[in-house]
């Protein structure tokens, strides 16, 4: 059985597939929702993010939330991560990572019962020239990488200035290098990649092949669409990607006139992009898309975006939208989080 959570703007739709098709139900809605991470080490276990309501979890899929007790009063969650390979001691949680705005992180590894927090990367060097446009006098954390094979390694995304890492599980923390991204919305790493970092970001498609000490800029294909959002990867093909694209910030999340792209690249041509158009719908009038592989089924993808949720069975090439009702609503609506539990 795979589950589906999606976070759209204003609540948390959750899917399951059954031998007829999909369930789906609401939840947390008139929320800020924002973020989505599943415990590995936890089969029950995940987390919800929002902006103005704190952090919610579940044992049961979904079908029950509760506010956890992190008291961040003048923070607002942006990032969730749980450790794939670091288990939380005796608690049988993975190690869970809040990123917040102002930049700061959170630690636990209890399943959110005690916390701890993390602040010194803002003493790095390039701290004083982090800030987000949009809110120009702040800046936040966007995304918590940690490590697919190395616990001590943690890469951090603060939007925008900074892809920031630490290499003893958060005590220290290294600054942005150069030619590394700016921007990074998205960051991911790969079980069968160790030390290979790719970077969806603002200014573009990046990788390093050295735990991030070096950066080259890839994106050829992507034409003048090299404004990203997010990045998934095959979770058995460490080549086979999928990003979405636009060509500035204001077509990628205006509710407006927005406009968007899907990209795809693989073993067989991994250093040049292809625009995917099967399946999908019009890049006119579609906000940007969240990206996710599923976890354990080889070349699986699915996409969420204002249009629905759209799913890929063969490395990215084509795509199906899921047939489940889509409200007039979220039609209107920015997608923040996805995560696949299979």
């Amino acid at each position: 059985m795979t589950i589906i959570f999606a976070a759209m703007q204003y609540s948390l739709l959750i899917l399951e597939s059954t031998i007829d098709g999909w369930t789906v139900k609401e939840h947390l809605k008139q929320h800020n929702v924002n973020s989505i991470a599943i415990d590995h080490y936890n089969k029950n276990r995940v987390y919800c993010g929002t902006f103005d309501h704190g952090l919610w979890k579940t044992d049961d899929n979904g079908q029950t939330w509760e506010k956890t007790p992190l008291n961040i009063t003048v923070s607002y969650i942006m990032s969730l991560s749980v450790s794939k390979v670091e288990k939380g001691g005796e608690s049988g949680f993975g190690r869970l990572c809040v990123g917040t705005e102002p930049s700061f992180i959170f630690t636990s590894i209890d399943g959110g019962i005690t916390w701890e927090k993390i602040d010194e990367f803002n003493n790095l060097p390039s701290s004083s020239t982090w800030s987000f446009p949009p809110r120009p006098d702040t800046h936040h954390v966007r995304w918590i990488e940690p490590d697919a094979k190395n616990e001590n390694n943690i890469y951090a995304a603060i939007e925008a200035g900074a892809l920031i890492k630490s290499i003893d599980g958060g005590k220290s923390w290294i600054d942005r290098v150069r030619d590394g991204p700016y921007d990074t919305h998205t960051l991911r790493t790969h079980k069968m990649a160790p030390g290979k970092l790719c970077s969806a970001a603002g200014d573009g498609y990046f990788e390093s092949q050295d735990y991030g000490n070096s950066w080259k800029r890839l994106d050829n294909g992507l034409g003048e669409h090299t404004y990203l959002t997010s990045i998934a990867i095959n979770s058995n093909d460490p080549q086979n990607k999928v990003v979405s694209a636009a060509s500035n910030p204001w077509t990628a999340h205006s509710r407006d006139n927005p406009e968007s792209f899907l990209y795809r690249c693989s073993a067989n041509n991994e250093d040049n992009w292809e625009l995917v158009t099967t399946g999908i719908p019009e890049s006119k009038g579609t906000i940007t898309s969240i990206l996710e592989s599923h976890p354990n089924k080889k070349d699986e993808f699915y996409c969420l975006n204002n249009q629905g949720i759209f799913s890929s069975r063969d490395a990215g090439f084509s795509w199906e939208k899921l047939e489940i009702p889509w409200s007039k609503e979220n039609y209107i609506q920015h997608p923040w989080g996805l995560a696949i539990r299979g």
